[in-house]
């Protein structure tokens, strides 16, 4: 019983240790304006500024703010959104990132006067799709989870209920950058803020499932 507690114990430590913070994570495409105060990161998103490659446009850019950590394994990340949308395709969100072909963005973008939970995935070429919400809200949590090949993506109101958006494929057995992204492909930028950003180690399902095969 004694070695069972200690090993929760540990546990429990190491996940509250990997909680992640701010002000060790870095910049890819670095705005103008910023700043981390009080557990939150607040952004003037940088103009004319978007993740998307070839398809249906027919251009490719990678060059919008992103503020990053790295990862590997399996984990849980999620984080609170408020933006000050203006323009169509202003958007924010989480960003999970192999390299400037293979990544993963989602979170909250304003398309033709309505707010959608969206999703680009790219692999050589991105795809986009979008859930319109049914009411505007003051913000919206988003949290993805990743296991195995696949990133899991959710959204919520309140951090507590939260709703299945899609399942994506995601290289397996490879670290990834993880973090907070916004855009701004149309306008002259707007106001975003990340709040409570977490990133929790999930363990390997595979590995679990060798332990429970392979007792002492």
């Amino acid at each position: 019983m004694k070695k069972i507690i200690l090993g929760l114990f540990t546990l429990l430590s190491a996940q509250s240790i990997l909680a992640q913070t701010l002000e060790k994570m870095q910049w890819f495409n670095e705005p103008a304006k910023w700043e981390i105060k009080n557990n939150s990161l607040s952004m003037t998103v940088t103009p004319q500024s978007d993740y998307w490659r070839i398809s249906h446009y027919g251009f490719t850019v990678d060059d919008a703010p992103f503020y990053y950590t790295t990862y590997g394994g399996e984990f849980e990340a999620k984080v609170k959104l408020t933006g000050a949308y203006k323009v169509r395709f202003d958007q924010m969100g989480l960003m999970i990132r192999t390299d400037h072909k293979n990544y993963i963005k989602t979170g909250v973008e304003f398309v033709d006067g309505k707010f959608n939970i969206s999703t680009v995935v790219t692999h050589g070429k991105s795809d986009w799709s979008v859930t319109t919400l049914d009411k505007v809200p003051p913000y919206i949590w988003i949290k993805v989870i990743r296991r195995l090949d696949a990133l899991e993506i959710y959204y919520s109101y309140d951090d507590k209920t939260y709703i299945m958006t899609r399942n994506a494929p995601l290289e397996d057995n490879a670290p990834v950058m993880v973090g907070l992204m916004a855009a701004c492909p149309d306008g002259k930028g707007f106001e975003a803020k990340f709040e409570n950003f977490t990133v929790k180690h999930l363990p390997d399902q595979r590995r679990i499932e060798w332990l429970k095969n392979n007792p002492e």
